[in-house]
């Protein structure tokens, strides 16, 4: 079951484990849909995940400043 949330928590990670969240900077159909396949198979059951396009990824975790958002920058 996914929990209820915002894009602010995911950016964050307090809620949900870094292992459920996938950072996109675009929307590239091969590598999103490898990522949405896995997270709807949840093998460990966990819930399935979070796929968040248009956030770069720094070795799993957001890389900041994210582009574009001013009101997020240095969170």
């Amino acid at each position: 079951m996914a929990i209820p949330t915002n894009i602010q928590t995911l950016l964050s990670g307090n809620v949900v484990e870094w292992a459920r969240i996938e950072f996109k900077e675009s929307w590239k159909p091969e590598a999103s849909l490898k990522t949405i396949t896995a997270f709807a198979n949840d093998l460990d059951n966990w819930g399935g995940g979070y796929l968040v396009v248009g956030v770069e990824d720094d070795n799993g975790r957001p890389k900041y400043p994210i582009k574009g958002t001013e009101a997020l920058r240095g969170r």
